[in-house]
């Protein structure tokens, strides 16, 4: 078992192998770090049809998230009254800080603001 960076590697393996810093640098998580060095809001689209606007404080590759200044949206249908044609609802509300798990997450965009 390698106990040391680069130990028990070849050459060739120790060139290709890239630390995790450059691999967020570049690639989809870009957003993610960008995000969480520049302090701006993104939008997260999750499973659940809800929408949160947020600041990333941290995250890790499966998109588990630390946030801060959460404003979660929905949309809800009241219940049907006789007669009446109901509109849906749109809600929020606000959360100081929220961990998310990563596998709720179906989009994540920058603030378009």
């Amino acid at each position: 078992m390698a106990t040391r960076k680069g130990e028990g590697m070849s050459a060739e393996e120790a060139q290709k192998h890239i630390p995790q810093e450059e691999t967020l640098m570049e690639g989809p998580l870009s957003l993610m770090t960008k995000a969480v060095k520049t302090n701006c809001q993104i939008l997260i689209n999750c499973r659940n049809n809800r929408k949160i606007l947020a600041r990333v404080k941290a995250f890790d590759r499966h998109l588990n998230m630390v946030l801060e200044n959460v404003c979660e949206m929905w949309t809800e249908m009241p219940k049907k009254t006789k007669g009446a044609k109901t509109k849906p609802v749109n809600k929020e509300r606000f959360i100081n800080k929220l961990f998310l798990r990563g596998d709720s997450v179906i989009l994540v965009i920058k603030n378009p603001k």
